[in-house]
């Protein structure tokens, strides 16, 4: 029961029948958060009950030559039935097993998906072309999408089948269920959609299980995919040309091992921006960074490189094995909702290529174009939960790495330096009171006394710290068995003049039935001018021709986290991109800008190698 980022997975019911550790997966993937809708096929569950009723199995033959399995209004009772004695009964008892509360139905039960009954369609029957009329197969028309994600918040998972529902001829029609999977994940906005197959993805060659195709962009001619598979690839790119979900197909009968294919709604990109792209297009809104961080651990590699996924979820690569260690570290997490990332010829759209996935992919790219000398270490982190207050992967990263310096990735533009952020302090502000008629005398209501306690809190913070800002960013309220509860989040940002202890300093009591809790004090911090880092930085701007300006953000990154205790390691952020489009659904990231920054890092990261080898 979760509120987390949306999964949609296909199962075939060869998959379901003959491999159930796929529930164990399943169940990793709910543990860590998420909401997850299972689609299942039902192709060996059909003939499994078609054998045990000893009823032959209709097929029409199509002009293509391809066959397809034939539901006339006489057969559709059978298949709801394999439905629910092959598929929905063997999932419940699985995902039982696993600790998991489930939701199963046939889609068309209750109306709950809908769609409309095909055409008549061309067959081949003894030599000759025929129109069959009375065929129960259609497409998707929509559903009944509320109480889908009414039931996804309430269940850990839930589960659909075909057959649907025409309310227009008030019958159940069939419908390809990979193609289901993608027009659910479409209307869901679901952020991850996987179909699970019984190879390693796709294949060039079917005869070689290793011959898995990593990527597919656009509408690229896939020659080597037959058969089935060729619904499988038509679900796939009408689920990324249309929705925000990152697609991809996987197996043998995982998705957790085996091969994967993935597919790109973009042509293919130059090589420069290839990346850029597709972290663009993998969601990862905070606490959902794992499908990044697994793509990434995948897709970079080389002789030098190493890489692992730490126990908080960041993913970490490190080139070279000397003692003087540049940490480079990004963020792997955007802030909600989700958008569709669109290449715009010159630059790139969509959620996060701003804050910061531009900056974190350049970073990625050091890992092939520096050269680390020997006594050197390049150390490339991407860190989880950046945009919450958890900061989960930089406190991860505070205890238990080290570095010499550290290169923060937060937009600051090609022609800019950040040396330093205000401080985060972060209360909840709550308040309870007997309800009272507003007309009684001396009446004043929980919302009033909430903006007078955050103003005289605002009034003791600004006496220690005149340049904090602050603002209300979330009230909730609820009248409950007699009694007002007002909840408020007050948000401050704290100027590196104010110091670490500034806390201690603020009093935060304030009357009986309100009660003020410390969410999150994190202190701001400055880096000076002088030191090798920021000097490396000085000459890489001045060969490419550039002034260098310093900039003092008033927002907060993982750096304040670091320097918390970090507190004689030189740390200066710097990446592509206009942070005033932070969090805003206006993200654009120039390609040139990504090209000048990068080349700039480059040299800077060079520099400060050469630097340390200087002392």
């Amino acid at each position: 029961m979760s509120s987390g980022s949306l999964y949609v997975i296909k199962l075939g019911s060869s998959t379901i029948v003959n491999h159930p550790e796929i529930f164990e997966e399943i169940g990793r993937i709910v543990r860590r958060g998420n909401q997850l809708l299972l689609v299942a096929g039902g192709a060996e569950a059909i003939r499994r009950k078609y054998e045990s009723i000893s009823r032959p199995m209709p097929f029409l033959t199509l002009p293509t030559g391809d066959e397809a399995r034939y539901c006339s209004p006489e057969e559709m009772p059978y298949i709801r039935e394999a439905y629910h004695e092959y598929i929905l009964a063997p999932i419940r008892k699985h995902l039982k097993e696993q600790g998991l509360s489930v939701f199963g139905q046939v889609g068309g039960d209750n109306g709950l998906v809908l769609g409309q009954k095909a055409k008549p369609i061309k067959a081949i029957r003894d030599q000759k072309t025929v129109i069959v009329r009375d065929s129960m197969f259609g497409q998707y028309t929509g559903s009944q999408a509320s109480f889908l994600q009414s039931a996804l918040l309430a269940f850990d998972v839930v589960c659909i089948t075909p057959p649907i529902w025409d309310s227009e001829l008030e019958a159940y029609i069939n419908i390809d269920a990979d193609v289901l999977a993608a027009e659910l994940a479409v209307e869901l906005e679901a952020h991850h959609l996987r179909f699970i197959t019984g190879t390693a993805g796709l294949l060039r060659d079917i005869g070689d299980a290793g011959s898995t195709i990593p990527d597919v962009y656009g509408n690229e001619e896939l020659a080597s995919v037959q058969g089935r598979m060729k619904q499988k690839v038509r679900a796939a790119r009408l689920a990324v040309s249309r929705g925000i979900c990152d697609v991809n197909i996987s197996g043998p009968h995982s998705v957790e091992t085996g091969g994967r294919t993935w597919f790109w709604q973009a042509e293919r990109e130059p090589a420069n921006f290839d990346l850029l792209n597709k972290v663009a297009r993998i969601p990862s809104v905070s606490e959902d960074e794992h499908e990044l961080a697994r793509f990434l651990l995948e897709e970079i590699q080389g002789p030098s490189i190493t890489g692992h996924i730490d126990s908080a979820g960041n993913v970490v690569f490190r080139k070279g094995n000397g003692s003087h260690t540049l940490m480079l570290l990004g963020h792997l997490d955007t802030v909600p909702h989700v958008w569709p990332v669109r290449s715009e010829g010159e630059g790139l759209t969509g959620r996060g290529v701003v804050d910061a996935k531009g900056c974190f992919v350049n970073f990625i790219h050091m890992l092939q174009e520096v050269d680390v000398p020997e006594n050197g270490s390049l150390l490339v982190v991407g860190a989880v939960e950046e945009e919450v207050s958890s900061s989960k992967g930089a406190h991860y990263i505070r205890d238990h790495y080290q570095a010499d310096a550290v290169i923060i990735g937060e937009p600051s533009g090609e022609d800019s330096l950040t040396l330093g952020y205000y401080g985060l302090f972060k209360l909840r502000i709550s308040i309870r009171r007997a309800q009272e008629h507003t007309a009684a005398k001396d009446s004043i209501s929980a919302i009033d006394e909430l903006y007078e306690v955050a103003s005289d809190i605002r009034t003791r913070v600004r006496d220690i710290d005149p340049q904090c800002l602050s603002s209300l960013i979330d009230i909730e309220h609820r009248n409950e068995r007699g009694y007002i509860e007002v909840n408020a989040i007050l948000n401050f940002r704290i100027s590196p003049e104010a110091g670490k202890g500034y806390k201690d300093k603020v009093d935060l009591s304030v009357g009986e039935g309100v009660t003020v809790d410390v969410l999150r004090a994190t202190p701001g911090f400055a880096n000076p001018r002088s030191d090798a880092l920021v000097k490396a930085f000085i000459r890489s701007f001045a060969k490419h021709g550039k002034s260098i300006r310093y900039l003092k953000k008033r927002g907060t990154s993982d750096m304040n986290t670091l320097a918390s205790s970090w507190t004689s390691v030189p740390m200066v952020a710097y990446g592509p991109g206009d942070s005033s489009l932070d969090h805003t659904n206006d993200e654009y990231l120039s390609y040139k800008e990504v090209e000048t920054a990068r080349s700039i890092l480059k040299e800077a990261v060079s520099e400060w190698f050469r630097l340390r080898t200087e002392v």
